[in-house]
């Protein structure tokens, strides 16, 4: 079974959109025939994608770094949790199991796990479609943010194609091909 990895928040953030938004992707991945690998929690919008997954009939790896097992943050009733030594592992294992890339809104763990996977695309570590799910406008300022580092000369014009952006599942997935 193809697989998406989405990075996500684990807190739900303060627009009801967010929550909303991890749902309908999580019930669109299933009704398209995906699975979903994610960071394993149990909170946040991490939990809410697993959730919606899960009762929509889907598979669901988790993968988390065994010290945030011990802090009680896993999913016990995914499909496969693996547990992993620390965060690089995690990744690493995460894009493995993966045949593409979403970011949902989050934090500071959501956009260094998305530059991650959009660095390694560009240093042709992987060839895989990687697309951010733009609700509610929350990631307009990485178009403005990439934008400004192409006209400092620090990302090539050609690598601003790297990440397809849409506001909802049905265009984003066309988008990235999928």
């Amino acid at each position: 079974m193809a697989r998406i990895c989405v990075f996500c928040g684990s807190q739900a953030g303060t627009n009801v959109l967010y929550r909303q938004a991890a749902t309908d992707l999580g019930q669109f991945l299933v009704r398209q025939g995906y699975g979903l690998v994610y960071g394993g929690g149990h909170v946040g919008l991490m939990g809410t994608i697993a959730d919606a997954v899960l009762a929509s009939g889907g598979e669901v790896v988790g993968v988390i770094p065994a010290s945030m097992v011990e802090r009680e943050l896993a999913h016990t009733g995914v499909t496969t949790l693996e547990v992993v030594e620390g965060m690089h592992e995690r990744k690493a294992r995460m894009a493995a199991l993966a045949d593409a890339f979403i970011a949902l809104p989050g934090g500071y763990g959501t956009y260094e796990e998305l530059f991650e996977v959009i660095t390694w695309a560009q240093l042709k570590m992987h060839c895989k479609p990687i697309g951010v799910l733009n609700v509610g406008g929350y990631f307009q300022a990485l178009n403005a943010l990439v934008a400004q580092a192409i006209r400092e000369g620090f990302i090539r014009t050609e690598h601003q194609r790297l990440f397809t952006m849409a506001e909802e599942p049905r265009t984003l997935f066309e988008a990235m091909g999928l």
